[in-house]
């Protein structure tokens, strides 16, 4: 599956190919890429034009508030003061009134002068230096083409850009690690030029040219990293030094500061000095031709670029990892490491772990070990699910998380589709075409509630693979995205979820859909019920909705949805009034009740399909019929929850059932008031509270349950 097209925040602008040192390290001139030797020297005018009016209609077509731009090489200040002016008015103009211009550039700092720096200060172009450490660690790689140090050029240019006219520049420092140096002596070099911040990057490196190990080390550069961590944590975290904090961030459940690690999608693009543009630089390090889209400035647009293959690869989360990484505890923070550092040579491209895997997971454990950040790891508006103020923006978090499962499960099943191969295979290619041209189909496809309990069957070898098709056709035949498409039969009926099912009248596997079949003779529609603000489907045709504590009923006849369309607007309207955030949020998620049959007492942690698919027995009495659809909601965010957040020890079933039963019971009572039930329901939540299997986030969720019930 592909996920929406991902606008392009942050573009390289590639001024100069060429580099007034010659790094031993460098990804550009020293790796596998050697596209820079048939590149023109400087950036023309005509190319920095087109640039800035192709970033320009991105940003306004997708209304971006702010974008970067990166000035790069080679060197960038070998472009000279007076291209470099042009450049950043073209850019200006071109962005004025339309987005926030983030001008940036990247230097080693040989040629940094006042001339250059007021430029800058103009324009407002922040300032980023290349530095190793002290003067061993950075002469170590960083010397002119005969040898000659250039420590002292940079630490020149660091001294004038921290004078007070420029010091609002200097954006800071980027330090490629060696193993070699002494991690302390060169940590203490970096500091004391006083960075804003510092990066460390890992130097690049792939599996068929691996990092160097000395002397076979397991984790030398965690062992390294975590040498400097110690000491800037001692100092009382100086400045901020993005790796760490990226990591402390993931940890916690926050985003990742870095491409270089966590699951955000990819969003930097590169513009070359002819005018091309390339994927991620670091790519040259993997194979000669790595980063090339063959497009262009002048024929293509940057939406056109981010529809690449390649771009998009880098924007599929824990789905676009191999199955390894996907596996792993810490990959939320890792996030697969650097995308060039998957690659291997021997087919499998970049579907591998990053070769520096065990590096890598030794520094999120160590980190976490130190500072407790995984202790709890929440979604946002974790705590305004737990006491019941979610307006609807948790339960969309939750939402989008578990499409990101659904599409990981689909990925699995495409790895053994089992006897219904080919109808998968059919479906599965069509999807894939589909979402890169238009994503609406595919989300909804992820979305409709029953198709992750088909997913998970499928997977337990308990259901067909073909029923993608159906899926599928449902989501595409409708909005006109096919024309045809083959989907099952099963039981003589084709089914459409979401939509109904249609009488086929063949005793085929098979039949090929068009879209006059739907209306037509023989179609079944699900039916609706409105309320207001509320709008599902009364699903009784779904072969996946039996997921419940009770068993579903079949077709209903007129007179049930009649009974079903008079009720359930006064269950609505009692919902809003008890508990009128949880109604927002039950608005915002549930798109589909299932009839049950009976009213016996639903189990605590029956889910069902989470809380997009709500199961209730039919019934007369709207406070019962209210009740059971928040228990059921209520049960289903804690489900979906479930998925993102470690709560409590899964091996204590007891804990979990109670946790169920005291979520949905703390919202139930406020529906029914009775001192009663309200001083059991405290009763138990006093037993959960109690219980040792909470984790440090389990103890937060529970407490802000107290404050938000009884």
């Amino acid at each position: 599956m592909t996920s929406p097209l991902v606008p392009l925040r942050q573009l390289v602008l590639k001024v100069h190919s060429r580099c007034d040192l010659a790094c031993d390290h460098c990804y550009v001139y020293e790796h596998a890429d050697q596209s820079w030797t048939s590149r023109p020297k400087v950036i023309s005018d005509e190319v920095v034009s087109w640039t800035a009016l192709r970033l320009a209609e991105h940003a306004k077509a997708h209304a971006l508030p702010s974008v970067q731009v990166i000035l790069h090489g080679g060197e960038p200040l070998l472009a000279g003061p007076g291209r470099l002016r042009r450049i950043c008015e073209e850019l200006r103009t071109n962005l004025d009134g339309v987005s926030r211009l983030d001008l940036r550039i990247h230097t080693n700092g040989i040629q940094l002068s006042s001339r250059f720096l007021d430029l800058f200060a103009e324009f407002d172009v922040r300032v980023g230096v290349s530095l190793d450490g002290d003067r061993a660690a950075n002469d170590l790689h960083r010397r002119y083409s005969d040898g000659r140090s250039s420590h002292d050029r940079v630490l020149a240019a660091l001294s004038l850009l921290r004078q007070e006219s420029y010091r609002h520049l200097y954006a800071g420092l980027l330090c490629t690690i060696d193993v070699r140096n002494d991690p302390v002596a060169a940590y203490d070099a970096l500091a004391a030029e006083d960075p804003p911040r510092i990066d460390f990057l890992l130097p690049h490196a792939t599996w068929d040219d691996p990092p160097l190990r000395p002397d076979g080390a397991g984790t030398p550069y965690a062992d390294w990293l975590m040498a400097v961590y110690d000491r800037w944590d001692a100092q009382g975290r100086p400045m901020p030094v993005r790796l760490f904090d990226s990591v402390i961030s993931t940890l916690g459940g926050g985003p990742s500061l870095t491409e270089t690690m966590g699951l955000a999608p990819a969003d930097v693009v590169v513009v070359e000095t002819d005018g091309t543009f390339e994927q991620a630089d670091s790519l040259k390090t993997a194979f000669d031709g790595a980063p090339v889209t063959g497009e262009d400035v002048f024929r293509h647009s940057l939406d056109e670029v981010a529809l690449h293959p390649g771009i998009t690869a880098r924007q599929q989360g824990l789905a676009g990892l191999s199955e390894t990484c996907r596996s792993c505890p810490v990959v939320r923070s890792c996030g697969g490491g650097l995308y060039a550092h998957r690659y291997r040579g021997d087919g499998t491209d970049f579907d591998n772990p990053s070769v520096y895997c065990t590096d890598l997971q030794a520094l999120i454990r160590s980190i976490d070990a130190r500072t407790g950040a995984g202790a709890g790891r929440p979604v946002e508006g974790f705590d305004a699910l737990a006491d019941g103020t979610d307006d609807g923006g948790a339960v969309r978090e939750l939402a989008r998380a578990r499409q990101a499962v659904t599409r990981e499960l689909l990925a699995l099943i495409d790895q053994e589709p089992g006897d219904d191969a080919e109808l998968w295979a059919s479906a599965w290619r069509t999807a894939l075409e589909i979402g890169r041209r238009d994503s609406a189909p595919v989300a909804a496809l992820l979305s409709h509630p029953y198709t992750r309990v088909w997913a998970v069957r499928c997977l337990d070898g308990a259901a067909p693979t073909g029923h993608l098709a159906a899926l599928l056709a449902a989501a595409t035949l409708p909005a006109g995205a096919v024309d045809r498409i083959t989907v099952p039969v099963r039981d003589g009926y084709a089914y459409l979820p979401g939509l109904g099912r249609l009488r086929t009248e063949t005793t085929a596997p098979t039949v090929v859909l068009t879209p006059d079949r739907i209306d037509g003779p023989g179609w079944e529609p699900l039916r609706w019920l409105r309320a207001d603000g509320l709008e599902v489907a009364l699903d009784d045709i779904d072969p996946y909705r039996d997921c419940f504590d009770r068993p579903v009923q079949g077709r209903l006849t007129d007179a049930e949805i009649e009974q079903w369309r008079h009720v359930l607007p006064q269950a609505w309207a009692l919902i809003r009034k008890a508990l009128p955030r949880t109604a927002e949020a039950m608005a915002a998620g549930v798109r589909v009740v299932t009839p049950l049959v009976g009213s016996a007492d639903p189990q605590p942690t029956a889910a069902g399909a989470g809380f997009a698919a709500l199961g209730a027995a039919p019934t007369t009495d709207p406070v019962h019929l209210a009740s059971e659809l928040v228990r059921g909601f209520r049960l289903g965010a804690l489900d979906a929850l479930l998925d993102l957040c470690e709560l409590y020890d899964e091996t204590d079933t007891r804990v979990g059932e109670l946790l169920a039963d005291v979520y949905a019971r703390v919202a139930t009572d406020l529906l029914r008031p009775d001192p009663e039930a309200a001083r059991r329901t405290r009763a138990r939540l006093d037993e959960l509270a109690a219980a040792p299997s909470l984790t440090a986030l389990g103890r937060r969720f529970v407490d802000a349950v107290r404050r938000g019930g009884v």
